[in-house]
């Protein structure tokens, strides 16, 4: 059978699958082992075999639990809670500072842990409640926290870059630095777009009052709290940015030290400790089944030639070439409606890449552009994966369609930034060119 006929079926057939309900990697693999014995006959399935032993033995891929490991450690640091107290009595006065202060911190949490779930959860369970309590919005408070714990996505060190490194053949330490200005770019804008709000309708984001937010011998000595990360992330960052470890070596010194911050918070307790490592297991797991699952699907699509008749298909359309990036993403932004944007990446990467190179395009920003593309699929309506974080640890009396709501406008403000990114490359390469070189 044709593959032009096939294509449409195969993709066909694995969205009536994740439809249906069945596990992401499930979809995948299943859909591609019908294609495989369609096409190729029983030895598709020996190569997509090789391929899978081959791919999670890639040493990259040892930097995903560990820098997943690191975060979990940090969720139960207690780190949040003193630098949420320390934006409090810093910022709190302002209208929208608690709301500012939330996203400050998911921003330092971002260059942190890699995850979007720490930040996320952490600060759900810990500006949520304030914030209501204060008399904030609640949409503004749900989608403060949503908005910026999805930073961890495009902020270094990102498991996504890891991943598109991975597939793409690309250097993830370039990737981490395309990521990190347009990361800073939007937490600004998130920012700029709660104090704009809160000063345009001040019942948004009520100011603290003086006696809750301490004397200025609270508020100096309030400013320990940033030393730790501050450290951890130099440690980190500094480290692969300067060339003395790779990301893997670099996720190691992260983990050990979220570690000793622990010890130093008298925080390394066992039910901590086990806590950390449960949600480091699932999470990797999860994460490693997508890969095989991915594997599996690419290989076989592959082999029957459906990467390079998307590849012509997309060449061959008479339009700018920039163009087809923006069609690219428009596909990016409805699957990741509907799609865990882990098995997206693994999905789209290795179809579109190829592509992207043809067109004469740098693979690092479009690794940026794809990872931005992913940040906004974490708060999408109606399967994006911090909407269900919030909705697991906020009151039943708040509505889901609340939280739905209440991501919107991050979204929009998320979309800004692509655009930003899409049209200006040099947001994203400007510093991996600094730190590296430019690519010839």
């Amino acid at each position: 059978m044709d593959i032009l006929l096939l294509t449409p079926l195969l993709f066909g057939f694995m969205l009536l699958l994740l439809f249906l309900g069945l596990p992401i990697v499930f979809a995948l693999g299943g859909s591609a082992v019908i294609l495989g014995l369609i096409t190729q006959g029983p030895s598709s399935l020996l190569l997509a075999t090789t391929a899978i032993l081959n791919n999670i033995r890639t040493i990259v891929l040892i930097a995903v639990p560990l820098f997943i490991f690191m975060g979990n450690l940090l969720k139960v640091s207690g780190l949040a809670e003193d630098l949420y107290s320390a934006a409090e009595k810093w910022i709190g006065g302002v209208r929208g500072g608690l709301a500012v202060g939330t996203v400050l911190i998911c921003t330092i949490f971002a260059a942190c842990t890699g995850v979007s779930g720490a930040a996320t959860i952490t600060m759900g369970l810990i500006a949520v409640p304030s914030m209501l309590k204060r008399g904030y919005d609640r949409k503004l408070a749900l989608g403060c926290v949503m908005g910026g714990g999805a930073l961890g996505q495009l902020i270094p060190p990102s498991l996504l870059f890891i991943l598109y490194g991975f597939l793409a053949n690309e250097s993830v330490g370039r990737l981490f630095a395309s990521g990190f200005v347009p990361g800073l770019i939007l937490s600004g804008l998130f920012i700029a777009y709660i104090l704009i709000a809160c000063h345009l309708k001040g019942s948004l984001g009520p100011a603290t009052p003086s006696e809750d937010r301490g004397n200025w011998k609270e508020k100096v000595a309030s400013l320990r709290s940033i030393i730790m990360p501050s450290l951890l992330i130099v440690a980190v960052l500094g480290s692969i940015f300067s060339g003395l470890a790779t990301p893997t070596e670099a996720a190691a010194v992260g983990a050990l030290g979220a570690l000793i911050i622990l010890v130093i918070n008298g925080r390394l307790t066992w039910p901590n400790l086990k806590e950390a490592l449960y949600g480091t297991f699932s999470l990797t797991a999860m994460v490693m089944w997508i890969v095989v699952g991915a594997t599996v699907f690419t290989t076989i699509f592959t082999i029957a030639g459906g990467s390079e008749l998307v590849k012509s298909l997309l060449l061959e359309i008479t339009i700018a070439p920039i163009w087809i990036v923006v069609v690219m993403q428009l596909t990016l932004f409805v699957l990741g409606c509907f799609i865990d944007p882990t098995g997206i990446l693994m999905l789209t990467v290795p179809i579109y890449v190829p592509v992207v190179k043809a067109l004469g395009f740098d693979t690092v920003w479009f690794g940026a552009l794809f990872v931005l593309n992913m940040e906004m699929a974490f708060l999408t309506p109606p399967y994006g994966v911090n909407l269900f974080y919030i909705r697991g640890i906020t009151p039943p009396e708040i509505p889901t369609t609340d939280i739905y709501r209440s991501a919107l406008a991050f979204v929009g403000v998320q979309a800004t930034a692509l655009i930003l990114v899409l049209l200006f490359p040099q947001l994203a390469l400007w510093l991996p060119n600094l730190l590296f070189g430019a690519e010839k």
